[in-house]
């Protein structure tokens, strides 16, 4: 079994995307992936979250690892191996800083023998580690070939060696004014163990203590630089087995040990937010994911940046169902404002874009759909420098998207035209439902229009609710059903007891 990366099946690996995606914004993407990347900044994970995958079958890939992941046990190995790793990194970056010869190779060897450690302590755990998925099967295999290779095996025990060699070091140090020598030590008494042996007797049980922490930089004064370089002189043969490790083990540390060490992070970050989320009650599941059915649904689903940004106040997640079966392909979200239309819209691309990252998305079950594309229309504010008015930069977006769009993209239109009157707003979506229509993409499109709802057979109405009660307040559910604008302000006016048959019953009296 040939190990090629814990993110990608065999070797199709994709090279990482730098710049974030153009509707993350609209999305709040940005907000989702920002937070999760921030807790574990260092590894710098937002590139594998900007690329999204192109087959299902590395999906798949990606899910398998996550359930092992989420096994009892295997991710706090991971965290132990990784948090070695982030002292490996350290010492190796002090190495780098610190301008005495015998100081670097001091830290040079100590990151060796935690990295030898670190990654003996992996394989044993991962031998251990009920793992089914392919990739944390090749890679056991891979660390456990690794282990036992001759040149780990060398880098291991010359370390080692070094480190005991060094550690048997003894020198005095002989002040004096102006100058101090340092000697082999020859069985001289401590001083140290003496004077605290005077004053033990001076002890008066727990008193105020004026002790003051001293700061240990990692480098080096001049004095303790000059030490070392006596003592290096004083002990040539422990002195010259570290410069020999230093010089043969130079690239100590495996490319692919490194790049798993990185990689991960993707794993376990996600992990340890949706954790978070899941505390306060709402669901993820791994959804099935199809090249080419179309039909598709998700239960229970919900905005991840809202979620994330209730997290730690008594407000409800309100969670929304939708599916669509074969030849629907548009929903179109109409209702109150202020009704949660748009949240679903963004839950709606949220879902699809987790999901195409291999990753368990809000719900309790879904089924989705691969993509090429997503392309979203959100109102933005004028802009004066293009010269273009508000209804006509709209249609300059809307027809770049439509140039761009596939079969396989998915279109989210939030409001477009709220600028115009109803009859051009009408005519103009009417135009753009055909061509959606045409390329028979995925499509949710937020809208005051109702007409739209019916336009083909590829159209599903769903329409944001309020209480039935009390039409002035949301529910924040979107049901499937009808378009029915005139039901919503019918309800509004029988709350203020105006409709006709109101009017005449208050006439009378």
């Amino acid at each position: 079994m040939t190990f090629y990366s814990i993110l990608f099946d065999k070797d199709n690996i994709q090279k990482e995307t730098a710049d974030q995606p153009a509707f993350f914004t609209d999305l709040n993407l940005d907000q989702i992936i920002d937070a999760i990347a921030a807790r574990k900044e260092e590894y710098g994970l937002k590139p594998f979250f900007y690329t999204p995958l192109c087959d299902a079958e590395t999906i798949r890939y990606r899910h398998d690892v996550m359930r092992d992941l989420e096994g009892e046990g295997l991710i706090a190995s991971i965290n132990e191996f990784t948090g070695q790793m982030v002292i490996v990194r350290r010492y190796m970056s002090l190495v780098e800083k610190v301008d005495n010869h015998y100081h670097k190779e001091g830290w040079f060897l100590e990151a060796a023998l935690i990295y030898a450690e670190a990654v003996t302590e992996l394989a044993q755990n991962l031998d251990l580690a009920p793992v089914k998925s392919r990739g944390f099967l090749a890679f056991r295999e891979y660390v456990t070939r690794y282990v036992h290779s001759g040149g780990f095996q060398s880098l291991r025990a010359e370390a080692q060696k070094v480190k005991a060699g060094l550690s048997s070091i003894r020198y005095s140090v002989i002040i004096q004014t102006g100058r101090f020598s340092v000697l082999k030590y020859e069985g001289e008494t401590d001083y140290s163990v003496e004077v605290e042996k005077t004053f033990e007797k001076f002890k008066q049980g727990a008193v105020k203590s004026y002790l003051s922490d001293l700061h240990y930089g990692a480098g080096m004064n001049h004095i303790e630089a000059q030490i070392l370089d006596f003592a290096a002189r004083l002990y040539p043969d422990q002195f010259a087995a570290l410069d020999q490790f230093c010089t043969t083990h130079s690239l100590f540390m495996d490319q692919t040990i490194r790049v798993f060490d990185r990689e991960i992070q993707f794993y376990v970050a996600y992990l340890e937010f949706a954790a978070d989320i899941k505390r306060k009650g709402l669901a993820f599941c791994y959804p099935q994911v199809d090249e080419a059915n179309r039909e598709e649904y998700d239960y229970d689903g919900f905005d991840l940046a809202l979620a994330h940004a209730l997290l730690h106040t008594e407000k409800p997640v309100i969670c929304n169902d939708y599916f669509l079966k074969e030849p629907e392909r548009v929903i179109i979200v109409s209702g109150p404002n202020q009704g949660g239309k748009t949240t679903f819209a963004r839950t709606f691309g949220q879902l699809h874009y987790l999901a195409s990252l291999g990753c368990p998305v809000p719900g309790r079950e879904a089924r989705l759909s691969l993509f090429d594309q997503i392309f979203t229309h959100f109102e933005r504010e004028e802009d004066i420098s293009n010269l273009r008015g508000k209804l006509e930069d709209d249609l300059v977006r809307i027809h770049e998207i439509l140039a761009r769009a596939t079969p396989n993209s998915i279109l989210i239109l939030n409001e477009v035209f709220a600028s115009t009157t109803i009859q051009d707003a009408v005519f103009l979506s009417s135009q753009i439902m055909r061509r959606v229509s045409e390329l028979d993409l995925l499509c949710v499109w937020v809208t005051f229009i109702d007409e739209l709802a019916s336009f083909s057979e590829k159209t599903v109405s769903m329409v944001s609710t309020v209480v039935p009660n009390n039409p002035a307040m949301r529910t924040f559910k979107i049901v499937r059903r009808p378009a029915d604008g005139l039901a919503y302000a019918l309800s509004i006016a029988e709350k203020h007891r105006l409709t006709y048959q109101q009017i005449k019953e208050r006439i009378r009296s």
